[in-house]
């Protein structure tokens, strides 16, 4: 009877480690999707981005042969423009497309005082791209933002927090925000 309550006992710790094991892997893995998610999701994020940069150039051209004297706000939309493509990371990109925005309304409310560009076909045809393309950083910005607050919650959430920082997903997620010049996409429609 002794040796019948000592494999009893073996074999419930046995059950007990196999779930504590089996619960361990399980929730590593959805750790491991939640991290994939966010990166999959500013991914998404920067091809729309890289969309938009590849459109103001031509945008800028075409306003160039218009407005001839309006250098100054030009160059400003370019330089936002470069600073927006190098800039890295959630917090640093979030402000440089604030100001890229904020150029990009300068800019088309320059084009606002001149109405042969308003009519040029090609430039109605670049705003209403550029327009498209607002819409679907929104939506990418937001998509990203979900998924960084699923991830945040899931590695905060007992008992996931202890499997997080053991294998080293401690560190927090940051939000794509939109500032106020982003509030609203630039005005492209005349």
């Amino acid at each position: 009877m002794a040796t019948s309550s000592v494999l009893f006992i073996c074999l419930g710790l046995g059950i007990v480690v196999a779930v504590l094991v089996l619960g361990f892997v399980a929730l590593y893995n959805r750790l491991v999707q939640l991290r994939n998610r966010v990166e999959n999701a500013w991914a998404q994020i920067d091809v729309q981005l890289k969309r938009r940069y590849d459109l103001i150039p031509n945008i800028v051209e075409i306003v160039k042969g218009y407005a001839a004297h309006e250098k100054e706000t030009l160059e400003k939309v370019v330089q936002a423009r470069n600073m927006a493509m190098a800039a890295t990371g959630a917090g640093d990109q979030g402000q440089a497309e604030n100001a890229l925005t904020g150029a990009l309304k300068t800019l088309f409310a320059v084009a606002e005082a001149y109405p042969e560009l308003k009519a040029n076909q090609n430039f109605m045809q670049l705003q209403e791209e550029l327009s498209n393309t607002e819409s679907k950083i929104a939506y990418a910005r937001q998509f990203y933002n979900d998924t960084v607050m699923t991830y945040n919650t899931g590695i905060q959430l007992f008992p996931a927090v202890i499997v997080a920082r053991l294998l080293g997903f401690t560190q927090k997620k940051k939000h794509f925000e939109a500032g106020q010049e982003a509030a609203e996409a630039p005005k492209v429609s005349f």
